[in-house]
Order: structure tokens, then sequence, then C-alpha cells
């Protein structure tokens, strides 16, 4: 298919500008920009006049919920959430059930996928069988079944002699571990950021020593083992500082923040609104600042949406008992779009991280950029619509999100995926 955007204003998050270019792609790949080239005949055009044309995003954390969790989401809804978002790639973590630590299930998962036709997808695979931090995966395997790296998604390694040995095998054959930062017993059973909020609504709380003890110690691992780490969701102003830290040591780490964690603090939960109970557990104003902050200045590499749809009663129980997790990927744009006009951040740096730093992050050469070669994962979207979040809006089979009843900015007008165009809004 040979499709020709006319009129659009092209965004690069790379070069950092913004440019009125038609753009033109056939077999899959960008063939020019600004001019067509010689004997191109379109046989579609997407009218983008008045709208941004950008690369599709790259999502780092998105549960699609299959296997195991189909009363949750399934793979087909949020897919076309995917594509309704803009997002045209995506890692999903390996706790679904059964949990992706054989090569079998990651084949399964990633054939669904490509018969839908729609958002890349690229699993992690289990770090340990089971998640259960005693046995060590079959890493080769699962690379070569289609795994992008391993990870243990929530669930901590207690045994840091397990955890050693992950990073060893890891760093032996090139690949990355996914650790988030929580310590294993300071982290469990909270609900919400130890503090002034929780104290007051008596909530059970997860205090900010969970995450930087967690990160001493993988830093200290990776000292040790040389294997690189890329450490999703920092939640906290020192956690902040100690990635900043490592990476001016020259640590071989990168990291993410949830674009949740962009927006609220622990002030937002009001009065046990479910909706805001969220892992990792939003934390003070300081820590908000200091997460914006390093998104601005490169500490933290990438934002994600940390997608993950919740069954409605699930999140109709006490908030104490209410399942965590936020549907994210239809409002990842906007709420991206969101902070940069609260912070002013140009709006090609914030769109850089959420395509280009995280596509660097995967190590994704084909993904992240639009240039003539490039593959044409593109999204169009309109800069100055506004939309309301509510549950007839979300193609998401989860409804689940803190910015119900928000009015947001940009909104998606089409979605191109490996050179055809997969969403068009009409």
């Amino acid at each position: 298919m040979k499709i020709h955007i006319q009129g659009g204003t092209l965004i690069d998050p790379v070069a950092g500008t913004e440019q009125q270019q038609d753009i033109f792609i056939d077999a899959g790949r960008i063939a020019a920009i600004g001019h067509a080239p010689a004997g191109f005949q379109a046989t579609q055009t997407v009218d983008a006049t008045g709208l941004m044309v950008a690369p599709g995003l790259v999502d780092l954390c998105a549960r699609l919920r299959e296997p195991g969790y189909e009363h949750k989401a399934t793979l087909k809804s949020e897919m076309a959430a995917a594509l309704a978002g803009g997002v045209t790639s995506l890692v999903c973590p390996p706790d679904t059930d059964p949990t992706l630590d054989e090569p079998g299930l990651v084949e399964m998962l990633r054939f669904r996928a490509r018969n839908l036709n729609q958002a890349h997808v690229y699993p992690l695979g289990a770090l340990t069988v089971g998640l259960k931090g005693q046995v060590i995966t079959e890493m080769v395997e699962l690379t070569e079944a289609g795994c992008v790296g391993f990870s243990q998604a929530d669930t901590p390694i207690v045994d840091t002699q397990v955890l050693m040995r992950a990073l060893q095998y890891a760093k032996t054959y090139g690949y990355t571990a996914w650790l988030r930062p929580v310590d294993a017993y300071l982290g469990k059973g909270g609900v919400a950021a130890s503090g002034a909020v929780a104290s007051r609504l008596g909530l059970s709380g997860v205090p900010v020593a969970a995450e930087t003890i967690a990160l001493h110690t993988i830093f200290e691992l990776v000292r040790v083992t040389g294997a690189r780490v890329h450490i999703p969701h920092v939640s906290s102003a020192a956690g902040v500082e100690l990635v900043r830290a490592a990476k001016a040591e020259g640590l071989p780490v990168s990291c993410d923040v949830t674009v949740n964690h962009l927006h609220l603090i622990d002030l937002d939960i009001g009065y046990f609104d479910a909706q805001f109970r969220l892992d990792p557990p939003l934390r003070q104003q300081r820590d908000r600042e200091a997460i914006r902050a390093g998104v601005v200045d490169g500490t933290i590499d990438a934002i994600c949406s940390a997608h993950t749809p919740v069954d409605d009663d699930e999140k109709l129980l006490p908030f104490g008992e209410a399942t965590p997790g936020a549907t994210g990927l239809e409002l990842f744009l906007s709420l991206t779009v969101k902070w940069a006009d609260e912070a002013g951040v140009p709006l090609a740096t914030a769109l850089n991280r959420i395509t280009t730093a995280p596509a660097r992050v995967l190590g994704l050469a084909a993904a992240g950029s639009v240039a003539v070669g490039a593959a044409a994962d593109l999204c169009v979207f309109d800069r100055r619509a506004h939309w309301f979040v509510e549950p007839r809006a979300l193609k998401s089979q989860g409804h689940n999100t803190p910015f119900l009843g928000y009015e947001l900015p940009a909104r998606v007008r089409a979605t191109i995926v490996s050179g055809q165009l997969a969403y068009e809004q009409r």
C-alpha cells in the first residue's frame, strides 16, 4: 500500500523540530518526506491538514491480560485501545497466567498478536520460573521465542544470590533485566505512600526506603556483574537522585516513570477513591516535581502508560482491597501533552520520551523516528482537540482510570503501523 500523508506538521523527536511536510509511504517504510519520489502514485491519502504527524508511540509497559485474565481484558480489546491511543509498539510484562516463562507461551502470544495485524507486541520473559524468585528461566530459549528482556513484573526476588546469578546470565548473553525497585519486605502489604495522607486515612504505607534500598541493591549488583538493567516505575525524588548518580557513574542503567506519576500525588486519593490505587503508590508533591525534572533532563529515559485494565468489580472494593492499576493506552498521548503544556516543555521533547527514548531502551532502531527508510509506524493527532475521559470514549475493556471526568488535550486521528492505516477516527 502507498500512502500519502498530506498537509500535516511533522514533529521530529530526534531533531526536536516541527515543520509542515508531506510524508510518502511505500512497502511499509517511509519512502520520502517533503516531495513525492519519482513515479509515486498513492493508493490512499490521509488529510492531515491542521494535524500533527509523529512517530508511533512506544509504550514500555502495557498489560494485555492474555493469557489468563480475559475477564479483565482481551488481546483484541487492548490492541484496539493501543491503536486508538497512537501506540504502535508496546512491551507486555510476564505476569500473565500462566507466566511467560516458557518459549511456547511467548510464541503463542506473539502469534495471536500478529494475527490481529495491529500494534507490534514485545513480550518480556519471566526472570525466574513462575516469578517465584527461585529458579532462573532459560533466557536463551525465551529470547529465541521473541522476548526483548526479562522481568519479575511487580514481584521482587528476595534471594539476592538468585538475582546476582540471573544478572550474570543476562550479562553473558547481552540481555537486559527489567527490575522494579521495591524491597520485598518494606513494600509488602502497603497500599499507599507512607506519609501524612496515609496516616490520616489509616492506610498501610510503603516508605520511600522500599524503593531506595532496592535501588542500592540493584546498582551494587550491576557493578559486580556489568549487566544492563532497566528500572521501571521510579516513584520518588530519592529514587530519581540515585538513578542520576548511577548514570553519572557510567552504570548501564535506564529507567522509566508512569504517566500517572507525572500528574498525581497522594492527596489525590481524596476519600479512599480506589481509582487512585496504583502500584507504585502516588507520593508527595516534591516527588512528582523531582520526577518531572528528571524526565526533562533525561535522568528518566522514558514515560510509560503502565496500562493495567482491571475488572470494574475490583475497583468497587474498599481502597485497601481494590486491585491496583489504571487503564492508560488511550490516555498516554493526551496526558503527556498535558504535562508538556503545564511544565512548558517543547512538544518535540515530550514526544521524545514516549517515542524515540523508549525505542532506544528496547534497542529498536526501526521505531521511534520519522526518517526516509524508517518503518512507517506513525501517529497523526489533533493538537488542539480536547476530549472527555469517560467509559464510552474508551476502547479498552478496562475503564479504570483516575482521570475519569477530565478534559484532556490532543486526540489521535489516525495510526499507521508497518505502512498500513490501522486506525482512523471518523
